[in-house]
Order: structure tokens, then C-alpha cells, then sequence
């Protein structure tokens, strides 16, 4: 069961601890992160920033990613990246939402889900030339 929301700043302000898994569309296990995200609310704008420790196959280091939530309306936004370039919008009224993001000849397709106030998951399906994969990622209150 999704736990609607009509206040996206309200839910998401704050402290994340992230656990993110990416697998081959086929299940393998391809790469794990772990690390914290945080949202804060500059005007309109809910600003998500993510830094952690990747491992994805022979690589293990640092990762980070800043992503801007402009707030439209109730329970819903327009999500840019950092450098400006529009991702997806996201309403969640409902407590879940399905976006898509094409990406030169790949294609992204997300989804969100909250589970309640303490935790919700994103999941990204990745399909094209360049990449063919899965990437969860779960998101637990950090103080708690």
C-alpha cells in the first residue's frame, strides 16, 4: 500500500540513509552504494543531494548527485538536474509515480513508492545500446 502525500517538501525535508543495489535486468548483481541524502528547501525549490561510497565492478569510490525539485502544485514537482536540464516531473498524491527520462539512445524508466513516513523507494530501469540495468534504491529516515 503507497502512503499518499499532498506536502512533497513537508515528506522529503530532512535526513535519508540510502542503500542502493544495481543488477542486470536479468537479476545479477552488478553493483551496490550506500550513504546519505538530504533534502532542504531553498524557496520553491527542494534541493536533493546524495553523497555515498560506490562499489560497481571493479570500481569502489565516492559518489555524489544534486538533483532540484521545483515544487508545482500539491504533492508534485519538476525534477532538473543540477546543471539545469529538465529529468522528470513527479506527483505523489498517490504515494507512487512513474517517470521517464530519455537519454541520448537510452531510455530511463522510474518509479517511486513511499511506504509511509519513514520510508520509500526509487527504482530506475535503465534499456538502450549503452546500458541495460536496474537501480533501487531505498531511502530510511535517518533518525529513524
Amino acid at each position: 500500500m503507497a502512503f499518499p502525500i499532498t506536502d512533497l517538501a513537508g515528506y522529503f525535508s530532512g535526513a535519508w540513509l540510502l542503500d542502493r543495489g544495481i543488477a542486470g535486468v536479468g537479476g545479477e548483481e552488478l553493483g551496490q552504494a550506500e550513504g546519505r541524502a538530504t533534502f532542504a528547501l531553498e524557496g520553491a525549490v527542494l534541493v536533493y543531494h546524495e553523497v555515498g561510497q560506490l562499489r560497481l565492478g571493479a570500481h569502489n569510490g565516492p559518489f555524489s548527485r544534486t538533483l532540484r525539485y521545483r515544487i508545482t502544485g500539491c504533492g508534485r514537482a519538476a525534477v532538473y538536474f543540477d546543471h539545469g536540464g529538465f529529468f522528470h516531473e513527479i506527483d505523489l498524491t498517490t504515494g507512487e509515480w512513474v517517470a521517464g527520462h530519455p537519454c541520448q539512445a537510452d531510455f530511463y524508466r522510474g518509479s517511486y513508492h513511499l511506504h509511509d513516513r519513514r520510508g520509500w523507494r526509487q527504482e530506475w530501469t535503465v534499456r538502450g545500446p549503452a546500458k541495460d540495468h536496474v537501480i533501487t534504491s531505498r531511502f530510511t529516515r535517518e533518525d529513524g
